[in-house]
């Protein structure tokens, strides 16, 4: 393996093998060999060719592209131009074997590759590399990610997905590299071209309709020299997403249990009382914030693509693309809750239960904190590239593409608000989590009434991500005889992050102290909650509107209607906007990266001892020099450094039969460290007591890949595949977790968030300090299993019918340290709730899941065309947790989606398709173990019925 060391100072034996390796390639090269990319291609069989269209046809064109290539590839096709099969690039790129997406408001969002998050996932937009941002329920994606509805499918022509690395293709990915390609009009006929699509979309939970349109005009002249394409895509649409959520389970110490005093003083001060029920219920895990909301997505896409194409001889073509894309959304969420979330202290807790996970599933509360929220997000992206590519024969043996361009992602919310009802003494709050996906919540108040409440907090936090990448690279090939050719390239790369923050949070008369609105009230000097305290500005019906839960998997007896301060009212009453907002440190920060380098690789094609091969194997350097920036303490603080990479990979194609392929791979591969780790900074969690620090020195994730696959292509348009695939994961950042004081930090109190309980109280308790740091490693390994073929050996009509079908295991192994569950209700010598006991687990990697599995059942014919696709993503831990829950994640999901076409004519086409028909529900847990509800939603059906034409 130390052929394969990244490490400048163990990379000489390293190239020296990788030598000895390429000469014997290159030296088994015969020009007298039949190559292995027209073997590859080759008919199957004796069988009389076959002309198929449509859907058929796309899967007939991705196969080709994956058996002609070295390495591992895989891809999507559109079947026809301006006609990408689904409505959403990941969701296509989900039926890839080893694929698994994230979804967002019941949309793909990201993807997962053999197991590796979307930060390990590197993406190239017509062969440039870049980062698309949008922002999902909690923020603006600031990591390396790629969001894939920023675009509209209908702009692409094709995605193909790079499962191996070569030296050729870009660095950065642990997972794969997935290449976007949009308009090529020289590929196209002659003369003018004009498609149109307009649907219209239907969402069964928002009762909705929405259009969704595009167009397409490409010309290529008579002599096929020039061609000139632009399109243009547009949709709008509003969904909705209901269900529960409790923002994690916490354990925490209450007034009383089962009318047992716990304090010596009720609801405030005095000292704790040991016992078997305030022990007991101290320690159990209740929910932080247990609520059922109705949450909105109103969203919109408009997207531009360009493409200008010379070619004026058979040597020389020169291309130019654009891309503009705007992705905007407005996000609300309309909550009734329980603020149990540090506020347990006054609580009386009666008729509980605790079950054998040590959950607090069911009981009665008085004095408890009922709120009342409307929150209201606006966002928008606007990402725009603009490249060119001159490809050039410079002789019948040399030849060279020199390509350039910039692009930028400018994610911006301008508007990111919240307004507060409290009543904070209620009675006879209830809750039962006995069904832990369908809780009963029952108000023991009338919170329909705006009488009952205090317009007590007001948030503003606007913010903005920009990410800016600019390419040159040149990549020359050279055919030094029939099989073998030389590659060599340069490459210059920067990228710029910067993101920045904002707050105007408030509350009305802070925590202990004045009004810090309007100055019109007089707050109470009592911190003990009673009916006489005064913390905010009194409910009023002007002030408010009445929600509707509607239908969200509640069980009989649970509150279905409450109040929220209208969002207008509230802001206009408050003055919210005319407030200055101060800088939020923690989401204050930038990194820019410059990386040069260049690559050698060697492409062999011959036969050794009989057997056919192909091959290539080269090496790719990279240096890279990084600056971090971030707010520390106030005060602007930059770190700087470099590192570089030799990065050595190998890929083998054999061929022991016409329909049979083998491939080998082994590779040094890299990923950036994640962008949220690098900031010098920290950011400060007041609500739950925890301070979060970067690292800008944290190594790049660092691995060794091994591939190994069989393909077997038995007959037309099909294949059976199986790859195995491992990944030994040198450097892997972890976090490390201490406890402290605040003081211990040296971070300023004015970066308490003033709406959180620690801004009263910051020393009340021990603090949870996080900061990444490098890890000793990890492992992955799995197998993807991969069926398609069209039924043509059934007779009749059912020959018309096919099938693709692939499974995904994958395993893998990393050891976390974070916070476990608290251990002690009563610790040291002033009886404090002890800390969170650090516990260290092993598990898998997170964003994996261990199995997926994906199907489509189609069927086509010269007029009618139908299909049906499923989905099964297995449960998977999405990351560390807080309040001593021991991991989060998503429990499983099946996602079932459906279409059926009919030509009426040769150029009009209509359409009826289906998305999420089952109405799957999203299931996300906390804690690995207990899998304590974190949330419950789901997002409705969605049809679309729509007409294309073609001319």
């Amino acid at each position: 393996m130390n052929g394969f060391s990244t490490q400048p100072t163990r990379s000489i034996s390293g190239r020296w093998l990788l030598a000895a390796s390429i000469f014997a390639i290159a030296t088994s090269a015969s020009p007298a060999l039949a190559q292995a990319d027209a073997a590859a291609a080759a008919p199957v069989g004796d069988e009389p060719e076959i002309i198929v269209t449509g859907f058929r046809q796309s899967l007939g064109a991705a196969i080709n592209l994956k058996r002609e290539s070295v390495g591992s590839i895989d891809a999507i096709v559109a079947e026809d131009i301006a006609k990408f099969p689904d409505q959403n690039l990941a969701e296509s790129l989900q039926r890839i074997p080893g694929i698994s997406i994230q979804r967002d408001g019941g949309e793909g969002r990201a993807i997962t590759v053999r197991g590796l998050g979307a930060q390990f996932t590197r993406v190239r937009l017509n062969g440039l590399e870049t980062v698309a941002t949008s922002s999902d329920g909690q923020s603006i994606n600031r990591d390396r990610s790629f969001d894939f509805n920023v675009f509209a499918s209908e702009l692409f022509s094709s995605l193909v997905v790079h499962k191996t690395a070569e030296a050729s293709l870009d660095e950065g990915s642990l997972g794969a590299v997935v290449d976007l390609n949009t308009g090529n009009p020289l590929a196209g006929k002659y003369g003018l071209t004009v498609v149109g699509s307009a649907i219209g979309s239907y969402n069964d939970l928002s009762k909705k309709w929405g259009p969704r349109g595009a167009g397409l005009l490409s010309w290529k002249s008579p002599d096929g020299t020039f061609g000139v394409a632009v399109s243009a895509a547009y949709s709008k649409y509003k969904t909705l997403e209901l269900g529960n959520n409790t923002v994690r389970w916490a354990q925490a110490r209450f007034d009383s249990a089962n009318g047992t005093r716990c304090f010596t003083a009720q609801n405030s001060g005095g000292t704790y009382i040991p016992g078997a029920a305030c022990n007991a219920v101290a320690l159990a895990f209740h929910p932080r914030i247990p609520r059922y909301g109705v949450i909105g997505h109103d969203r919109e896409r408009l997207g531009l693509t360009g493409s200008v194409q010379w070619a004026p001889s058979d040597a020389t073509k020169i291309s130019i693309d654009g891309l503009f894309s705007r992705f905007k959304e407005i996000r609300t969420e309309k909550y009734a809750e329980v603020l149990f979330r540090s506020l347990e202290r006054p609580v009386d807790v009666s008729n509980y239960v605790i079950d054998g996970n040590n959950n607090l599933i069911s009981g009665t509360f008085n004095d408890v904190p009922v709120r009342t929220e409307n929150y209201y997000r606006k966002s928008s992206t606007d990402f725009y590239q603009l490249g060119a590519t001159w490809d050039q024969d410079v002789t019948d043996n040399f030849r060279f593409t020199a390509l350039g361009g910039f692009s930028k992602s400018d994610a911006s919310i301008p508007v990111e608000s919240t307004f507060v009802y409290d009543d904070r003494d209620a009675q006879g709050y209830s809750y039962d989590y006995t069904n832990m996906e369908r809780p009963k919540l029952t108000f023991g108040t009338d919170v329909t009434n705006p009488a009952n409440f205090q317009l007590s907090e007001i948030r503003d936090r606007p913010s903005s991500t920009i990410n800016k990448f600019r390419t040159a690279q040149l990549r020359t090939e050279w055919d030094v005889t029939e099989g073998l050719t030389v590659k060599a390239g340069a490459m210059y790369r920067r990228f710029d992050f910067d993101t920045e923050g904002f707050s105007r949070d408030t509350v009305v008369c802070g925590n202990g102290g004045a009004d810090r609105v309007l100055g019109t009230i007089t707050c109470s000097p009592s911190s003990a909650f009673g009916a006489s305290a005064v913390y905010g500005f009194a409910g009023t019906a002007a002030l408010s509107e009445l929600v509707n839960l509607g239908k969200a998997g509640q069980p009989a007896g649970t509150t279905t209607s409450w109040v929220v301060p209208d969002r207008e009212a509230a802001a206009a009453f408050t003055k919210l906007y005319d407030r200055v907002a101060a800088v939020d440190p923690g989401n204050t920060r930038s990194v820019t990266e410059e990386v040069t380098g260049g690559y050698l690789q060697f492409d062999a094609k011959g036969e050794i001892l009989g057997l056919e091969y192909a091959a290539n194997a080269g090496m790719r350097y990279a240096k890279t020099d990084q600056s971090s920036n971030g707010l520390l303490a106030g005060v602007s603080r930059t770190v700087t450094r470099s590192y570089d990479d030799w990065l050595p990979s190998m890929n083998i194609a054999l061929f022991p039969h016409r329909d049979v392929v083998i491939r080998g791979a082994i590779a040094k591969v890299i990923t950036r460290p994640s962008l949220g780790s690098l900031t010098p900074g920290g950011s400060v969690d007041g609500f739950n007591y925890n301070i979060s620090f970067g690292n800008p020195d944290l190594l790049p994730f660092r691995a060794t890949s091994f591939d190994l696959g069989v393909e077997y292509y038995f007959a037309p348009q099909s294949i059976f595949s199986v790859a195995l695939f491992k990944k030994d994961v040198a450097s892997f950042p972890i976090s490390d977790t201490t406890t402290g004081t605040y003081a211990s930090t040296g971070l300023p109190l004015s970066i308490i968030p003033p709406s959180s309980p620690a801004a009263g109280n910051p020393e009340g308790r021990l603090w949870n300090i996080t900061r990444p740091i490098n890890g000793s490693g990890a492992s992955l390994k799995g197998v993807e299993i991969s069926l398609q073929a069209p039924f043509t050996f059934l007779p009749g009509f059912l020959s018309r019918f096919g099938g693709i079908f692939n499974a995904t295991f994958v395993r893998s192994s990393a050891t976390y340290t974070t916070p476990g569950p608290i251990l002690n209700p009563c610790a040291g010598a002033n009886c404090a709730l002890g800390p969170n006991v650090a516990v260290t687990r092993t598990s898998t990697l997170f964003g994996l899941s261990k199995k997926a599995f994906n199907g489509t059942l189609y069927y086509e014919d010269s007029k009618f065309s139908a299909r049906v696709s499923a989905s099964y993503r297995g449960p998977y831990v999405d990351g560390t947790s807080g309040t001593g829950n021991v991991f989060e994640g998503y429990n499983s999901t099946v996602n079932v989606d459906a279409s059926v076409r009919y030509k009426l004519t040769d150029w009009v086409e209509v359409s009826l398709e289906g998305v999420n028909l089952t109405d799957e529900y999203r299931s996300r847990y906390t804690d690995v173990d207990a899998n304590r509800n974190y949330e419950y939603n789901h997002f409705g059906r969605t049809i679309l019925v729509g007409a294309r034409f073609k001319m």
